[in-house]
């Protein structure tokens, strides 16, 4: 079954631009794009933007775009979702004209989600630039990145009927963990290419629809001065660095303006279809990945320890 083969963009809507430019441009190291009437545009590869910011008091994902490899495969996955009782609105030039792309059809998942189905996003008219990075962004045939999104108590069966079942999704892998006595993390990652996965839906307590986006990067030198200048830049993080069990990504987690966080990683596993095994892990963290408040409790117990020698 044919049907989204990457993400391509997101949307969000947030209530401070400046900051949102120092965090994306200075801290991350992604190219401005671009200016708009609301907003601006942020670029991590050769492609017009990954990233569109709009004004307003949201600070959350108000959109989601998902490549469709051409017009007839955008069609059938229209006549599929139709077909499930799903609504579809083909969008209009205008909207097409501002998101770069050729086509595009809006629609909304079982969560609440507006998802924008997009054909053709358009390159940019120069190759991409970052003032702080040793490296790259990893976009090509995995997209944008991945974003971690919140199920609300929608169960899983309901959400994975659209995104595998009318999507073309694919399911990597779930893990189920404990984090403290009745706080239980459900998650299930999905991929649509060799990115370990596109989209993650987690059962957890998140005020955001957005937990975080993730980023990687091809150099790893990138990861620990990324994590350098968020430090001396007291951006908040929300884990430090630290690795995960399911996708392999060396990576840590840092809040944006907004309240929701980017996870800056390097390494990420790629998946084979012919060989892949669904599994469900008891543990979101190989290592790592510790709360900041967490750390500071744990060093500052280890000063007055050694002061007690």
């Amino acid at each position: 079954m044919t049907g989204v083969k990457e993400l391509a963009y997101v949307v969000y809507e947030v209530r401070d631009l400046a900051e949102w430019e120092r965090f994306a441009v200075s801290l991350l190291g992604m190219q401005l794009g671009g200016k708009t009437a609301d907003g601006f545009t942020l670029r991590t590869d050769d492609k017009a933007h990954r990233w569109i910011l709009t004004e307003g008091p949201a600070d959350d994902l108000v959109r989601s775009g998902y490549e469709v490899a051409s017009a007839a495969e955008l069609d059938a996955l229209v006549a599929r979702l139709r077909d499930a009782g799903v609504e579809t609105v083909e969008g209009d030039a205008e909207l097409a004209a501002a998101r770069k792309v050729e086509r595009i059809v809006l629609v909304t998942d079982p969560l609440g989600n507006e998802l924008e189905l997009v054909t053709g996003l358009a390159d940019a008219a120069t190759p991409f630039h970052s003032e702080v990075l040793l490296g790259g962004f990893v976009t090509g045939a995995g997209g944008a990145g991945h974003q971690v999104l919140l199920s609300k108590g929608v169960p899983r069966e309901t959400y994975l009927a659209f995104y595998e079942g009318l999507l073309g999704f694919k399911l990597s892998d779930i893990i189920v963990e404990e984090l403290a006595p009745g706080i239980v993390a459900d998650l299930a990652f999905l991929h649509c290419n060799p990115r370990h996965h596109t989209v993650a839906f987690g059962d957890m307590p998140h005020p955001k629809r957005t937990h975080h986006f993730m980023i990687e990067v091809t150099d790893i030198r990138d990861v620990g001065l990324a994590y350098d200048r968020c430090l001396d830049a007291k951006q908040p993080f929300e884990m430090t660095l630290g690795m995960h069990p399911n996708d392999h990504m060396f990576s840590f987690y840092v809040r944006t303006p907004s309240g929701f966080s980017v996870e800056y990683g390097w390494g990420g596993l790629l998946i084979d279809d012919e060989t892949w095994e669904v599994r469900t892990l008891d543990q979101l963290h190989w290592w790592g990945h510790r709360a900041p408040e967490v750390v500071s409790e744990l060093l500052g117990a280890a000063v007055v320890a050694g002061g007690e020698r």
